[in-house]
């Protein structure tokens, strides 16, 4: 038996989810999944689970890792799981490490392939997608996290059964919880959902650079990201930094400006499936691994596309 732990945004199972879906199958058996908090009973109607178990509490309103934990811990008991698999996200990764602790179990993260076996064997994802490392995992319940956009999501779906429950929650378990959260400006595009994404980095040179970083993004109907440098300067903030200390991402198309390819950097971008890069150094790592390269002033070279983009569409 697994259990599989699913995050859900405007009632729907996220990309990552439905990828830990897919990992759990790998351990063969049956599947359950767990949805936690408002809106789970709408989202659990596209999870492709045996059972879905919906965890409802005045508690569970906003996101609480302790929280979490004990409820996944507590499922996982009562239904026998042998197995729990969450994605490879900020918030499931914190709740599964808590969850880890509780029941003194190891937590194998960034996953992207396993086979069932006493030990497991799994793949895994290390040193910020470096190196892919082969190991046995030795535990009485297995705890997994899968590596974002590493491995295919199964196909959204009809559940077997949903469940709603109330979870027992103790107050200790609330002491670390979200209290607010700052929307992205008015019509913005969050980096987790675009399907464009334009990066800017180092060789932006400002904040006030980032004006043709942003100009670009507008038109294509994208998302503006940063690296690592660029956060570190003070010219973004983290929220828009694209890495393995940042957000990790997976759009149609990549678009990388001024950005080195740091391994680091790189990590986070990988889901892209293509990667346009626009750097003043033909030697850059990031040219070596783009699909497009631009070899020019990225101050000369946005405000051309943008103004052609606008040409064309009159």
């Amino acid at each position: 038996m697994n259990l599989v732990l699913v995050e859900h945004v405007d009632g729907a199972a996220t990309d990552v989810s439905l990828q830990a879906l897919t990992l759990a199958a790998g351990l063969g058996g049956e599947t359950h999944a767990l949805v936690i908090g408002p809106g789970g009973t709408a989202a659990a109607a596209s999870v492709p689970a045996a059972v879905v178990h919906v965890a409802e509490h005045d508690a569970l309103d906003a996101f609480a890792p302790d929280a979490w934990a004990s409820v996944l811990c507590g499922l996982a008991e009562q239904i026998g799981a042998t197995a729990v698999v969450a994605p490879g996200t900020g918030r499931a990764t914190d709740a599964m490490a808590r969850a880890a602790v509780r029941l003194g179990e190891p937590l194998a993260a960034n996953c992207i392939s396993v086979t069932q076996g006493d030990p497991l064997l799994l793949t895994r994802v290390r040193w910020g997608g470096s190196l892919l490392e082969e190991a046995r995992l030795h535990a009485g319940r297995a705890l997994l996290t899968v590596a974002p956009h590493a491995v295919a999501p199964v196909a959204a779906g009809a559940p077997g059964s949903v469940e709603t429950f109330t979870p027992e929650i103790a107050d200790a378990d609330l002491v670390v919880r979200v209290r607010d959260r700052v929307a992205p400006p008015a019509g913005g595009v969050s980096l987790a959902d675009a399907k464009v994404v334009v990066t800017g980095g180092r060789g932006v040179g400002s904040a006030e650079g980032f004006v043709v970083v942003e100009e670009l993004a507008g038109l294509l109907g994208g998302a503006v990201g940063c690296s690592r440098a660029v956060t570190m300067s003070g010219w973004r903030p983290h929220t828009d930094q694209v890495g393995q200390t940042g957000n990790k991402i997976a759009p149609e198309i990549y678009i990388a400006c001024g950005v080195s390819g740091a391994t680091q950097h790189i990590a986070g971008a990988k889901g892209a499936k293509k990667i346009l890069a626009v750097n003043t150094d033909p030697e850059a790592p990031i040219m070596s691994i783009a699909d497009y390269a631009v070899v020019g002033d990225l101050h000369e070279v946005l405000p051309a596309v943008s103004a052609e983009l606008r040409r064309r569409r009159g």
